[in-house]
């Protein structure tokens, strides 16, 4: 009996160290940025304006503007949690053949960007890219575009906003959901910093939605993505399963092809 609760009480401090951890280092967690020269050449091949943005907090934020002088408007777009703006050739092709500009936006702490990481600066920061758009496109124009956890971030983007569209690639239902998701033995309500409750979000959006979500994606459950849809109110929405894709490279799929033509018409 005494080995037992000897065994207890280690297992509990075990316990207790894990999720010390996993509080104090969650943004370890969360992203995984990719650091880049700020002397780093991009090598789009579309012409475009590389750009800095600076915060109240004293964070310079790095993005880059491709410019085709569309008059379709801009897809502002925001990636997941890893790489930066260089891993974005393939999307600058595809929004570009489809008669758009674009701004692609690194994080704090990602690419060239700097700044200590946290919701609300997240937020705030996507807010500042919204209002350059908007110094150079009417709001009518613009197609904000979120990918995996860029998702929360456009959500309500779009929410405090009144863009065209929204696009949502591998979007998760909230942040604390994926969390307890991935990590089913931690009280992940109680630690996260970081909430993104993307459900809540879509509730207050007023523009059309589009969805992409595949079947077999490892990383955001598909149910997730379901869920989301079906809390969004309305009719203005639409969701593209592709069956068998996982989180990356849905762009193959006929199925997202064909969806991309609609969100992006």
């Amino acid at each position: 009996m005494r080995r037992l609760k000897k065994v207890g009480i280690a297992l509990g401090v075990l316990y207790l160290g894990l999720v010390f951890l996993a509080y104090f280092f969650q943004e370890r967690l969360i992203f995984f940025p990719a650091k880049m020269p700020v002397d780093h050449t991009y090598d789009f091949c579309q012409p475009f304006e590389e750009f800095f943005l600076n915060t109240e907090d004293g964070a310079r934020l790095n993005a880059v503007h491709i410019k085709n002088d569309s008059e379709n408007g801009v897809v502002l777009y925001f990636h997941g949690n890893s790489g930066n703006v260089s891993h974005l050739y393939h999307v600058a092709n595809r929004i570009s053949n489809k008669g758009y500009d674009a701004i692609f936006v690194d994080y704090r702490t990602y690419g060239k960007s700097t700044g200590a990481l946290s919701e609300e600066a997240l937020n705030k920061d996507a807010q500042l890219f919204y209002d350059y758009a908007l110094g150079q496109y009417k709001e009518n124009e613009i197609i904000v575009y979120g990918r995996s956890f860029g998702t929360g971030i456009a959500s309500r983007l779009a929410a405090k906003n009144a863009p065209c569209r929204l696009v949502l690639e591998s979007p998760f239902y909230s942040a604390v959901d994926l969390g307890k998701h991935r990590f089913p033995f931690l009280p992940v309500s109680l630690l996260s910093r970081y909430r993104f409750p993307s459900h809540e979000y879509l509730k207050e959006v007023n523009c059309p939605i589009y969805i992409f979500h595949g079947t077999e994606d490892s990383v955001i459950p598909y149910d997730a993505a379901k869920r989301l849809y079906e809390s969004i109110p309305g009719k203005a929405k639409e969701m593209f399963t592709i069956e068998g894709g996982g989180h990356n490279y849905l762009q193959a799929s006929t199925v997202f092809r064909k969806g991309i033509e609609e969100a992006l018409r």
